[in-house]
């Protein structure tokens, strides 16, 4: 039987740059997202010219209907699962300084970035232990995309970076927790990636990348990241459960 990915926020950007790297796997694909399917038919299809199934699980991570709603789209139509990869994710609606921040906005980020991958992480990881139970031969992963925001302070979008924050103990809250089953939990942390996210600000990264902001000298892009996915997912750091995986060209190195 063909392994299973579930992504959620899978359609576009980070998202679809891992989808896509596991469809070359050879993994079949759930893809979730707010979107309505008719707005994401192109995308599912790039990902079908691969050979393998792919699903659409529409839905908010941040509501406790549709993350149920999720996983078990996930069971009906594949029967397992064997990687979960969070990404999805939201910036705040109105960049303001922490001194102006409201509690709408924070609740907002925090709800889907942090509360919705930690209790959909749960969902996952009990079908995970599920399958373990049922058969010692499974083998599975967890991957949170968080980003640099979880150590790199932004004053003008605090909520965001304390849901970052957060996600890094959620991955070593899993991790621990997950180990008597032999599936260890990852974190990446990308830098600034070309996505529609950071489309409003690419002159502003244009200019600090020129400038050395980070040593490898460009932007990042949706494929650093979906191969770091992939080579997780493939089970090339067997011992490494609990680790952050940095995916930033080099931008947090600490330099003199």
């Amino acid at each position: 039987m063909k392994r299973t990915a579930l992504i959620t926020g899978g359609s576009r950007g980070i998202g679809f740059g891992i989808a896509r790297n596991l469809a070359k796997e050879g993994y079949d694909l759930a893809i979730n997202g707010v979107r309505d399917e008719s707005m994401v038919t192109e995308a599912l299809e790039k990902l079908r010219n691969y050979g393998g199934k792919v699903v659409y699980c529409q839905g908010d991570i941040s509501s406790t209907v549709s993350r149920k709603s999720i996983i078990n789209m996930v069971k009906n139509e594949f029967g397992q699962l064997n990687v979960l990869v969070n990404n999805a994710g939201v910036a705040p609606k109105d960049r303001n300084d922490i001194l102006k921040a409201t509690e709408d906005s924070f609740d907002y980020v925090i709800g889907t970035n942090l509360k919705g991958t930690y209790f959909l992480t749960q969902l996952a990881a009990n079908l995970m232990v599920e399958q373990k139970l049922a058969d010692p031969g499974f083998s599975g992963c967890i991957i949170t995309v968080s980003s640099i925001s979880a150590t790199v302070a932004s004053v003008n979008r605090g909520e965001y970076c304390i849901a970052k924050a957060g996600l890094g103990m959620v991955t070593q809250l899993f991790a621990a927790r997950m180990g008597e089953y032999q599936v260890p939990v990852y974190e990446i942390r990308p830098g600034v990636i070309a996505t529609d996210m950071t489309a409003g600000v690419t002159e502003k990264y244009d200019k600090l990348i020129g400038e050395g902001l980070t040593i490898q000298n460009r932007w990042g892009k949706p494929e650093d990241i979906g191969k770091a996915v992939a080579a997780l997912a493939r089970g090339d750091f067997p011992y490494s459960t609990g680790q952050v995986i940095m995916v930033d060209g080099g931008l947090t190195l600490q330099r003199l």
